[in-house]
């Protein structure tokens, strides 16, 4: 919800600033400009991405407006972890084996859908739970190897935040090519124009300064920052699963390894001691 009352406010305050000022938006209404903008930031972007990044910034652009990384997805993500945990200590690493190799068909796994959903997260948590099944790896060199992933899905998380980044800084850039076509247009007909016509093609000219400008500050920079922003709670909410599983590799008993990966989550969606704990007597 904040997001669309960032766009609205941004359109409210540039166009309904212009209008009360005494501009016509009409003025304002320049398909051809847009066109040369949106294509040439387009066409670059393509460029210099690999050919699924645009789909993964369209959909990850389109989550930001009801983002799953909230205070009851982050509880059940722990809850997870000690539902799983808490069966291998009572019945013994190998009782977990048949949740971990189907997790679709894990009676634990299935109780919280938002997370086996995440394909990529379900695979991190069962392929460090089959690591540690096999016994033969101590807690030290477990933390290393979650490191080391953790270092690759950092980069692997932010590439659509930099990717988007990159367009913000250059449709500037695009606005003014779109300016100096349109200067192009206004050269070529000064021998047979008035000074209407000539007034009309220059104040196009500068539409396509504005809106290269406006797209660049207005929406794209922000998406960017908000894509960053959404990578860096996913891979927090990893870290918090590291913490916890390195917990009980170490010995931790379920309860206090939970916590530990609940002191990693960022305050502003970390579930209280309390919760936390009455979520587990839950389960």
């Amino acid at each position: 919800m904040a997001k669309i009352i960032g766009i609205i406010v941004v359109l409210g305050g540039v166009f309904g600033g212009f209008m009360l000022s005494g501009g016509k938006l009409m003025a304002l209404l320049h398909p051809y400009e847009v066109l040369i903008i949106g294509g040439a930031a387009l066409g670059a972007f393509l460029q210099a991405n690999p050919g699924s990044m645009f789909m993964t910034v369209f959909r990850k652009s389109l989550s930001l407006f009801g983002s799953r990384f909230t205070h009851t997805y982050y509880l059940e993500v722990l809850k997870l972890l000690y539902e799983i945990l808490n069966k291998s200590r009572r019945e013994g690493m190998m009782a977990i084996e048949a949740d971990v190799e189907e997790p679709g068909a894990s009676p634990i796994f299935s109780k919280y859908p938002g997370v086996l959903k995440d394909e990529r997260m379900t695979a991190f948590i069962c392929d460090y739970l089959r690591i540690m099944s096999s016994g033969n790896m101590a807690p030290h060199e477990l933390e290393g190897l979650f490191d080391m992933e953790l270092a690759s899905l950092k980069e692997d998380l932010e590439r659509p935040s930099h990717a988007v980044g990159k367009v913000a800084d250059g449709l500037p850039a695009m606005g003014i090519v779109a300016a100096v076509l349109g200067i192009v247009l206004t050269m070529s007909i000064l021998a047979d124009a008035d000074n209407t016509q000539i007034g009309e093609k220059v104040g196009t000219a500068l539409v396509g300064t504005f809106l290269g400008i406006l797209a660049s500050y207005g929406f794209f920079g922000p998406l960017s920052a908000a894509l960053e922003h959404d990578a860096r709670e996913e891979l927090n909410l990893y870290e918090a699963i590291k913490a916890t599983l390195v917990a009980s590799a170490s010995g931790m008993p379920p309860s206090l390894a939970v916590e530990f990966g609940r002191k990693v989550l960022f305050p502003a969606h970390r579930p209280s001691f309390i919760e936390l704990e009455q979520a587990m007597r839950g389960s």
